[in-house]
């Protein structure tokens, strides 16, 4: 299972050395007209989310109001200020996957992972958001985790889907 590629794998780079690199997207894309959006990308894909001070950082190295550069990350649902899971969970809550018991997946997943839309399990492992549809409207309820689309999903099989996506540290060292 790959890991979602808009979350940070990083792990115990040092915040100065994540900026420096920020620094240097920025001295790039500085003179570039619609830079604001690609740098935005670019910064959460280096830290795996948007915290205030890469938000400053990108104002004052884009020369951008502080309220601009804010606007578009809360206006575009791919960003996120808050930290993200090694894996992103989307249900889809479209009218099929909703009529087909998506709220039921959602209802289960919140259970299981203790965490509810738009949050991060303690362990950083997981975090879930809502979608309205992937396109597998005949095959609902769908859900996705990072890239991987699971179809015809029941409650009952949640736990056997999560454990796919198990952190290494997680699963029983036993054979």
């Amino acid at each position: 299972m790959a890991v979602n590629p808009a979350t940070c794998t990083c792990g115990d780079v040092p915040e100065a050395q994540l900026l420096e690199r920020l620094d240097e997207i920025l001295a790039e894309y500085r003179e570039k007209p619609g830079a604001l959006i690609p740098v935005l990308q670019i910064a959460q894909g280096i830290f795996g989310y948007l915290p205030e001070i890469v938000l400053k950082r990108i104002s004052v190295g884009l020369g951008k109001p502080y309220s601009e550069v804010a606007g578009v990350v809360s206006f575009y649902s791919f960003f996120t200020t808050n930290p993200r899971g090694r894996h992103l969970i989307r249900v889809c809550l479209g009218t099929a996957c909703y009529v087909r018991g998506g709220k039921q997946v959602l209802d289960t997943l919140k259970a299981k992972l203790g965490c509810d839309v738009g949050e991060t399990t303690a362990d950083r492992n997981f975090t879930l958001e809502v979608a309205r549809c992937f396109g597998a409207c005949g095959l609902a309820p769908a859900i996705m985790i990072d890239d991987d689309v699971h179809q015809r999903v029941k409650p009952a099989r949640m736990q056997a889907i999560l454990d796919l996506y198990a952190a290494p540290a997680a699963k029983s060292g036993g054979d």
